[in-house]
């Protein structure tokens, strides 16, 4: 059995006596206050969970804002590019002529050395634009680049080639701005006979009529 004394005047001395502390009470205290910090309430989980959600929601959103941002500007660099092609395809279009009037005047020698001059500065303009023109004798014929007015056959070829350029073609980066005019030569096999060579080779036999008598009847 435990008495304890909790008189707060000390009955020999008279004074007054200082609050016991409860030992038990305060060994206990902590314990408990960390078993409850160890514990969280539902509430705290919950509102985690609806954070964390709202978290993940935000950083969706932000992503497929950034995506839209960047098909948008890869987007309006694509049309301000097909713009600028257009342009310079319109401009440089006007000028083929002029590029005909001078591979003609070459052709006849008639380049004096200053209208030489300006025009290899204009070829050497219109090729840093990216101008280049097509068109070769002995190349292949394409009709998407290649425009025929001219055709012939040989033996010589293996398949139509092109055999004179009347005119020649331009393309402005991959865009063909002028199809060349040119004259195509097909293969033509040697040693065998046509149906129109046979026909020629064999007439055919005259038609004769049969003799017909003073009594206009046929004699046979």
């Amino acid at each position: 059995m435990v008495v304890r004394d909790r008189r707060r005047i000390d009955p020999e001395t008279g004074q007054v006596r200082a609050p016991a502390v409860d030992t038990e009470s305060a060994a206990e205290e902590p314990a408990g206050r960390h078993a409850a910090t160890e514990a969280p309430s539902p509430d705290i989980d919950v509102a985690a969970k609806e954070l964390q959600a709202q978290l993940d929601e935000r950083t969706n959103d932000l992503q497929r804002l950034t995506a839209e941002y960047a098909n948008y500007r890869k987007r309006v660099d694509r049309d301000r590019d097909s713009v600028l092609i257009s342009a310079k395809a319109s401009l440089v279009g006007e000028l083929l002529s002029v590029l005909d009037d001078v591979e003609r005047a070459a052709a006849h020698g008639d380049l004096t050395v200053a209208f030489k001059s300006v025009a290899d500065k204009l070829a050497a303009t219109l090729h840093r634009a990216g101008l280049a023109p097509f068109g070769q004798d002995g190349e292949p014929f394409d009709p998407s680049v290649h425009e025929a007015v001219q055709h012939d056959t040989s033996p010589d070829v293996t398949g139509p080639t092109v055999t004179a350029v009347l005119r020649r073609g331009y393309r402005l980066g991959d865009r063909v701005l002028r199809a060349a005019l040119v004259a195509v030569t097909d293969h033509e096999p040697t040693g065998g006979t046509t149906v129109y060579d046979a026909v020629v080779a064999e007439p055919a036999e005259p038609i004769v009529d049969d003799p017909v008598g003073p009594d206009g009847r046929a004699e046979h």
